[in-house]
């Protein structure tokens, strides 16, 4: 299956986040969804532990790696490497507006210099055979205009890049924190829809305020493709249902009970090779979102797993809460 499919829905490349324990949960819950890593840095592959960082678990494709720089030859060689490793597309990240990013001189700050941009994005293209994609904003600062964004896409597109992950909101990189940057600046999903009229031939994926697959479906009727960001994490449960309501892909049914197991299995081997539990536990405290029991499962593992030593007893302490609370909501004359 083409890479462009599966980027009907993807999950955002989120900091802290989207480290590989989540990409594999993520997984076990949707085999179509495009998955993202956190943003490496192109002088962290080149210099730091490459290794480590680039590492997934063949399971998680389609996974694509998410880079931040401004040097074209630097993100070349970062391109090589994760083609190496065999990840199936490369995104430079044009759209992180946070004050240190912007001191590297890369992220949002990098849409004042489409030619960079276009330079960079080229130079990595050349790098690998696999899709290099772009994720931006609509605009920054001053500079938000509708032309400013045409100019932009216009810049790059001319370069042989195809796909723009567009985050439809500008980004004030003076006087806002990213989290502000997350919620102040109005969202205009409209100005990427009409992006989309206007450049037909372009892959247009829409980011920003996507908050369920019920939404994403409204938003394919005018893009390319969604991305969901922080309403896939905190109630990663809705991605379960992606297959069917945004590739129209049967299968068979999966319960939270049959995600679960398998990812008790998968903590078991990572413990044994030498992960912390909380390392993988954080990314599932949402799972439970609205069921009975979610909230004592989110404290026992909030509590219990960043201990040292720690190991696969406090999940399956914590699942006993919600399978408890599933017990006793069967029965009005239990005594819970």
């Amino acid at each position: 299956m083409e890479i462009s499919e599966h980027a009907r829905l993807s999950v955002a490349p989120m900091m802290e986040w989207t480290d590989r324990h989540c990409r594999y949960f993520h997984r076990l819950l949707t085999r179509r969804t495009l998955l993202y890593t956190e943003m490496i840095t192109a002088q962290a592959l080149i210099h730091g532990p490459r290794q480590r960082l680039l590492a997934f678990d063949p399971f998680e494709h389609p996974v694509a790696l998410q880079i931040g720089g401004s040097e074209p030859s630097e993100l070349a060689k970062a391109t090589r490497f994760g083609h190496e490793a065999g990840y199936d597309e490369v995104n430079l990240n044009v759209g992180c507006p946070s004050d240190r990013v912007q001191s590297g001189r890369f992220g949002a700050c990098l849409m004042a210099e489409p030619d960079l941009v276009g330079d960079c994005l080229a130079a990595m293209k050349d790098a690998t055979d696999r899709p290099v994609t772009v994720k931006c904003r609509i605009g920054i600062d001053e500079q938000d205009g509708e032309s400013d964004l045409d100019r932009f896409v216009e810049t790059i597109a001319i370069r042989g890049i195809t796909t723009f992950i567009i985050h439809a909101r500008k980004a004030w990189l003076r006087g806002l924190s990213p989290k502000e940057n997350r919620d102040v600046p109005p969202l205009r999903h409209e100005r990427v829809y009409r992006l989309k009229e206007k450049y037909p031939g372009l892959e247009i994926i829409l980011n920003g305020g996507v908050e369920t697959l019920h939404d994403a479906r409204a938003h394919l009727d005018h893009v390319d493709g969604v991305m969901m960001g922080r309403a896939a994490y905190h109630n990663p449960w809705q991605l379960a249902a992606a297959d069917g309501v945004i590739f129209d892909a049967a299968g068979p049914a999966r319960t939270r009970d049959d995600i679960m197991r398998d990812f008790t299995e998968y903590v078991r081997g990572e413990l044994d090779r030498g992960a912390r539990l909380h390392q993988m536990t954080k990314h599932i405290l949402g799972f439970y979102h609205g069921q009975p029991g979610a909230r004592a499962f989110r404290r026992h593992l909030s509590q219990y797993a960043p201990r040292d030593g720690a190991d696969i007893t406090v999940l399956n302490d914590a699942l006993a809460h919600v399978r408890q609370s599933d017990d006793c909501s069967l029965s009005s004359t239990a005594v819970c």
